[in-house]
């Protein structure tokens, strides 16, 4: 029985491969049971394992999609030092993002800045740490789309976005108003500078 597998031929350093897609990322923190429960509410995850030092969780048929590192007497992150932003997740429609918003909000857990950047209707969170998770769907229906409004004017002179009322929001979508409205960036307010205006907005939210 031969059990030899064929020649192999590596790809050529000439034609670069991408990764095939985002596997997981991981957060150290010093509030493990409060950042267990959070993201697991946050994201309707379940716990893939769990002991006193480390804990993984999925959300779909991934192995785990977040992993978190128990250390005691870890501070919360400056919102100040360099690093990762934020970690952004898609929904499939405006109606899931919506609902979640809701079912969140009736857990105590609010977005400080709902904002809809022109490619995306987004809502940002902060977890127990401080750091931030944006939950979002697209504004447009193909790729396309999509890459035509990243080329576009409009995105040229506002490429942060315009904030929102997610109550508003949700009050528009449920009388039945089009999608086409209801994905549509707002005009900036009067006087306002998308870098100023988005500034204003995170500290009032």
């Amino acid at each position: 029985m031969n059990d030899v597998d064929p020649m192999r031929h590596l790809s050529p350093v000439s034609q670069p491969i991408s990764p095939a897609k985002f596997a997981h990322f991981v957060l150290r923190t010093g509030q493990f049971e409060k950042m267990i429960e959070w993201y697991q509410t946050v994201l309707a995850a379940r716990i893939v394992f769990c002991d006193e030092r480390l804990c993984f969780l999925s959300y779909d048929d991934e192995h785990h999609r977040l992993a978190l590192i128990n250390i005691p007497g870890l501070p919360v992150r400056d919102p100040d030092a360099v690093g990762t932003d934020h970690v952004a997740y898609s929904y499939n429609n405006l109606g899931e993002l919506l609902s979640t918003y809701r079912r969140l909000k009736a857990a105590g857990i609010l977005p400080h800045w709902p904002i809809n950047h022109g490619v995306t209707t987004s809502m940002y969170y902060r977890d127990p740490d401080s750091n931030r998770v944006e939950l979002q769907i697209d504004n447009f229906a193909t790729p396309a789309e999509l890459d035509g409004y990243f080329h576009s004017r409009a995105f040229a002179e506002n490429p942060v976005g315009v904030t929102y009322d997610p109550e508003e929001l949700c009050r528009r979508y449920e009388a039945g108003e089009s999608m086409t409205d209801l994905l549509r960036i707002p005009p900036m307010p009067e006087g306002k500078t998308p870098l100023g205006h988005a500034g204003e907005a995170l500290i009032e939210y």
